[in-house]
This record gives C-alpha cells, structure tokens and sequence, in this order.
C-alpha cells in the first residue's frame, strides 16, 4: 500500500446559496490544500459567486460543473476520480453549507498522514441550534451501523466531515449504482469497515445555520428517510451473507 500522501479538500455544492462562498474561503486560508468544489448541477450561479476566489486562489481552487444533480455521493466520486487522476490520494470531504469546521482540516490531515489507509471520521459536537428530530434520528443510524459493523468503530454514520483514502472509497462506491445521494455517508463508511479499513475519530463540532444566515437544507424527510430504510435494509441482508467473515475477524 502506497504511503504517499497527498491530498485534497473536496466540497460537494448543490445550490449552497450564501453560505458556499465563505465556505470555500475558509477552505482556503485555513489550509494550504487544493480546494475542488464539485457544483452539482446547481442553478444559483455557484461559479459565479466563487469568481472572485478563483482569480484570488488560481492555483489553488478548482471547480467541476456538472449539468445535472446527481447527489452528494455522486459528486464526491465524480471528484475523487478526477483527483486520483492527477495523482492525489486522500480527499477531505467537507459539506458546503457552512455546517463543518474549515479550521479542523490540518488536524485532521494531519491524522491522515499519520495513519495513511485509516478513514479519518469527525465525531458531531452539535451546538444549541440542531433540530431536535436530527438529532434523535440519527441515534437509530448509529445503532444500525453499529450492527452492520458489528462495532463501534463507525461513532456517528451521517457526519459528513471525513478524510477518505481515495482508492478504497472508490472500489466500496462501486460502479455508480449506490452511494450517490445522501446514503453515502453511511453506507460507504460500513463497507469501508468491511474492507477492513482503519477508523481514526475526531470530534468536531456542526452547526446549522438558520434562514437569516442562508442555512438551506435539500434533505426531503419522507424520500431521503426512505433511501436510508433501503440502505440499511440491503446492508443487513448482505450482513449475513458476510456475517462468517466478520465473527472470525
């Protein structure tokens, strides 16, 4: 296994509003990493509102326009091909919404470096403003995934603010056929943990912005919620067919 280690920061973006450009800034001057903004088949302007920073950073900031949305997991791995294309190895995935911490990259880059194959997952501090229903709802995630992994290595699924080694990701996202909308973040840390990939937990804190601060959320609770009782309903199956495997581990 290789131990190079170069990396990237790659923020998924569809129709961030506001809180996409000082997202991205914070990116950049809190780290010394390429930022790649993969702007998914967004119709707010995204490259617009990130001009500026791109004439600021050029050597720095990329952006990937895609025509059409295709989720959040599409678009990490429409990135992370790109990058590993041009020889880099690790992708920190942060959430363009403003929700996760720009000034935890470095340490958790630094973590990367330290153990190279490990996924580096951000344990959610949340602040007094989360919605109540997210939080309890994702009690049931955690406990779900802590059953498909048989363990805890897995602290919290849905926390987005992640470094990934990029070839394990890909291999685990398959062919394009799964982890492309908001059942990435689960689904791909559980077969990372099946394919035996190392967990580093970090805790970070999240916060959510409301609508005077350009807080906007695509989650759809009644199609989104679904997804995620198919997720976790295909994930079990394949448990055990797997569950030999794992108890011998």
């Amino acid at each position: 296994m290789t131990t190079n280690h170069s990396p990237i920061i790659l923020i998924p973006s569809y129709n961030s509003g506001k809180p996409l450009l000082g997202t991205v800034s914070e990116a950049l001057t809190e780290s010394p990493y390429p930022v790649w903004v993969v702007v998914d088949g967004s119709t707010d302007n995204s490259e617009g509102t990130l001009a500026p920073l791109q004439k600021a950073y050029p050597e720095r900031l990329k952006l990937i326009l895609k025509p059409v949305n295709e989720g959040k997991g599409a678009a990490v791995r429409t990135g992370c091909q790109r990058a590993l294309k041009e020889g880099f190895t690790r992708a920190l995935v942060m959430d363009s919404d403003g929700q996760h911490p720009a000034d935890h990259i470095v340490p958790f880059l630094k973590a990367s470096q330290q153990k190279p194959e490990a996924m580096v997952l951000g344990q959610p501090i949340f602040d007094e403003n989360v919605p109540l229903e997210r939080l309890y709802g994702r009690k049931l995630s955690v406990w779900l995934v802590q059953l498909e992994t048989l363990s805890t290595h897995v602290g919290d699924p849905l926390y987005g603010f992640r470094v990934y080694p990029i070839t394990p990701l890909l291999e685990v996202m398959g062919n394009g056929k799964r982890s492309n909308r908001y059942d990435f973040d689960p689904e791909v840390a559980v077969r990372l943990c099946w394919k035996k990939t190392p967990c580093i937990k970090i805790p970070a804190p999240v916060k959510y912005l409301n609508a005077e601060q350009g807080g906007i959320s695509h989650f759809h609770y009644l199609r989104d919620n679904f997804r995620f009782i198919l997720l976790h309903t295909k994930l079990i199956i394949e448990l055990i067919f797997r569950l030999p495997v794992l108890l011998f581990r």
